[in-house]
Order: structure tokens, then C-alpha cells, then sequence
């Protein structure tokens, strides 16, 4: 697997699970479940994946990202439930939009990237492995939603990777004696 085809699983997981999230109240999505510091609600880890995604591969990767632009908001504490849920998704598919069209062009992932841009000792990651760590962080925090969906009596949906992938089919080679049945 390659990190194409994974982004390629999240976008089609991302967007049953946009769905399924327009389709609840308000309240459920803003629904205070979590005591925490940062986050409380749905939204809250909604805003949340798509601000790493945001942060990491276009502020970081790329210098070009969209937190600073259209969609100003407090990335430490959301406080998502001042924001409708179409304002998110129109983040979430800007931002998804910009990491599909970068990877079309098929970037170097072997390239370093500096964690802290303006710190010239900073640690440094491949593009390969910044990649995976947005990926599995929005995996981590789908889970976490799907269990809050839960918790207030939804049933999410499924956004197993097994559900996306396309099948294989296993090969059949024939022998020189073809199928073993009679000329007759």
C-alpha cells in the first residue's frame, strides 16, 4: 500500500462520514462528550483532522495552507460548536482537495521536511512518513467520532478500509492439459 491509495481509502471514508454528520441534529454534533481541554464534541475532532491535514502537508510541506485564509479559527481550542457543519466540510474539502492535487503531481516522499520551519536545528521527517501521520491521526480520530456517534444511539457507518478497497480476484493458470475434462 502506498500513501495514494491510503489518501485515496480516507477521502472515500471522509466523505460516508460527511454524510452520515449531515444527517444528524445539531445538538448531537455539538454535544459535549469529551472533558477535555481542547476537545469536546464532534465538530471540535472534526475541525481537528482537517487542521493537522492543513498544518502538516500545506503549512508545513508545502508553505501554502489554508488556516490562515477563509477559514480563520482558534486551531488549539475550536470551539467548533460556534461554526456550522457546512463551514467545516468546506474546509475539510478545500484542504482534501489541495492534498489530492499534490499527490497527483506525484511528489518526492523521500524528501526531508523540516518539523519546525524556522528553527534551523529542527528534527526533520520524509514527506513519506509526515503523510502517514496524518493518515493514521484522522483514523485515530474517526474512531474516536464513530464511538461519540455511538454513544448517542446513531449507528455510524462502516469506513472499514476492506469496504473501499477493490477486490483481487485470484489468477486461474491453466496447465497444458486445460481443465482436466473429457473432448467429448
Amino acid at each position: 500500500m502506498n500513501v495514494r491509495e491510503y489518501y485515496t481509502y480516507l477521502a472515500a471514508a471522509r466523505e460516508q462520514l460527511w454524510n452520515f454528520l449531515r444527517a444528524l441534529p445539531e445538538q448531537d454534533l455539538n454535544a459535549a462528550l469529551i472533558d477535555g481541554d481542547r476537545f469536546h464534541n464532534i465538530k471540535d475532532l472534526l475541525l481537528h483532522v482537517i487542521d493537522i491535514e492543513d498544518h502538516w502537508v500545506h503549512v508545513i510541506a508545502r508553505g501554502d495552507g489554508l488556516e490562515a485564509s477563509a477559514f480563520k479559527h482558534d486551531w488549539v481550542r475550536p470551539q467548533a460548536e460556534q461554526y456550522q457543519l457546512g463551514w467545516i466540510l468546506d474546509y475539510g474539502k478545500a484542504v482534501q482537495r489541495r492534498t489530492q492535487q499534490f499527490l497527483e503531481t506525484t511528489p518526492d516522499l523521500n524528501e526531508a521536511i523540516k518539523l519546525v520551519q524556522d528553527d534551523p536545528a529542527s528534527a526533520t521527517v520524509t514527506l513519506d512518513q509526515l503523510m502517514w501521520y496524518v493518515m493514521t491521526h484522522e483514523v485515530r480520530h474517526t474512531a474516536q467520532i464513530a464511538l461519540l456517534v455511538r454513544q448517542l444511539g446513531h449507528i455510524p457507518p462502516w469506513l472499514d478500509y476492506l469496504r473501499f478497497v477493490r477486490p483481487q480476484t485470484p489468477e486461474i493458470v491453466l496447465s497444458d492439459e486445460g481443465l482436466g475434462l473429457d473432448d467429448e
